[in-house]
């Protein structure tokens, strides 16, 4: 479903085929998400979600169909050409990955270190996204010295130096705490709701998505906020919506919004309401 109009797909998966010499993972899988929609990717594990958060970084091509990112078909595009879209992505691994022997500010300013950009454009945007995350005092400690929740902060930092249109984000919450899994919603919040990034965010916490579904972040109070009781009635400040997506034995099984799958009564999709 289109819910911006005629407006172009931002992520676009047609008839995507991938696997490994055991067989297909994903077998014709299609999908659409819209600028400032927010996708929840649902499923059990080795069902493909982590595979297609990386066709659409670019990071793996399809053994069949067409993956399209911003406009650009770049599972039909040499690494090269490549680069330039993915510097337009930002990447939340599930563990984070963070190079071990790194600074936090090193870990957050590599891809503009990358771009060879100088100090001084480098050191405040750095500052800037460990604000944004609340970790701008941890600036000069290395990963080891982190918990888990902060090191995956980390990762958001890093994700959004390059304050990306797209953020893919792999199980942003897993292992982590019931405080901390709600600091990392809100900080995903906030970039939705703050800068209207498009997100793709698969997880196997079916609450996680209730959670972007039903709030947002006001600017005005600082916080996160309760949707008015129909959603469609109170998107966020730059548009959107969520949507659910949930995999099955290599195919989508379901797609629609939360109150779908609530009422479903389906019981695989009961799975992820436990």
């Amino acid at each position: 479903m289109n819910l911006s109009g005629a407006v172009e797909p931002a992520i676009s998966l047609e008839d995507v085929h991938i696997g490994f010499e055991e067989g297909d993972v994903l077998r014709g899988v299609s999908f659409e998400v819209y600028p400032r929609e927010t996708l929840i990717l649902l499923g059990e594990t080795g069902t493909g979600k982590t595979l297609t958060l990386k066709m659409a970084a670019g990071l793996l091509k399809p053994a069949a169909g067409r993956v399209r990112v911003l406009g650009e078909p770049i599972s039909e595009m040499p690494e090269k050409e490549i680069l330039d879209v993915r510097r337009k992505i930002g990447f939340v691994f599930q563990e984070g990955a963070l190079f071990d022997s790194m600074t936090v500010a090193e870990n957050v300013a590599y891809r503009l270190q990358e771009d060879h950009l100088p100090d001084e454009v480098i050191e405040p945007r750095v500052r800037e996204a460990l604000r944004f995350v609340e970790l701008e005092d941890a600036i000069d400690r290395l990963p080891s010295e982190l918990s888990g929740g902060m090191r995956r902060r980390v990762s958001i930092a890093r994700a959004l130096i390059d304050r990306p249109p797209i953020v893919l984000y792999d199980s942003p919450t897993a292992g982590l705490d019931p405080v901390t899994s709600q600091t990392i919603i809100t900080l995903i919040l906030s970039l939705r709701d703050l800068y209207g990034v498009t997100s793709l965010l698969a997880t196997h916490r079916l609450q996680d998505g209730f959670a972007l579904a039903n709030f947002r972040f006001n600017p005005e109070v600082g916080r996160v906020v309760p949707l008015a009781a129909n959603p469609g009635e109170e998107r966020s400040e730059n548009g959107g919506g969520t949507r659910f997506l949930v995999y099955r034995e290599g195919k989508v099984y379901f797609e629609g919004d939360q109150h779908q799958i609530l009422k479903s009564g389906d019981p695989y999709l009961n799975r992820f309401l436990i």
